[in-house]
């Protein structure tokens, strides 16, 4: 049983972990998105590889997936 254990405690820790955006990151991200005339559900924001994956971002051509790196600069944007 012990090594089943420590099996999956060393897969745990392997697993990227997702962390949520502190409410100083949401208000750039929206003030950046602003910018680029468009808007995001915070429950849509996720901190992910350093940076920022933000799903479902409403923009006034339509609605994206957007990635963006730790500066808050655009590193993907895909069109839904």
């Amino acid at each position: 049983m012990k090594p089943v254990l420590a099996a999956a405690a060393l897969m745990l820790l392997a697993a990227p972990a997702l962390a949520e955006a502190t409410p100083e990151q949401i208000a750039a991200i929206d003030a950046k998105l602003a910018e680029m005339q468009c808007e995001v559900d915070p429950d849509n924001i996720e901190m992910e590889d350093g940076g920022f994956d933000l799903d479902d971002v409403i923009c006034v051509d339509g609605q994206y997936d957007i990635a963006m790196d730790a500066d808050l600069n655009v590193t993907e944007q895909r069109k839904e």
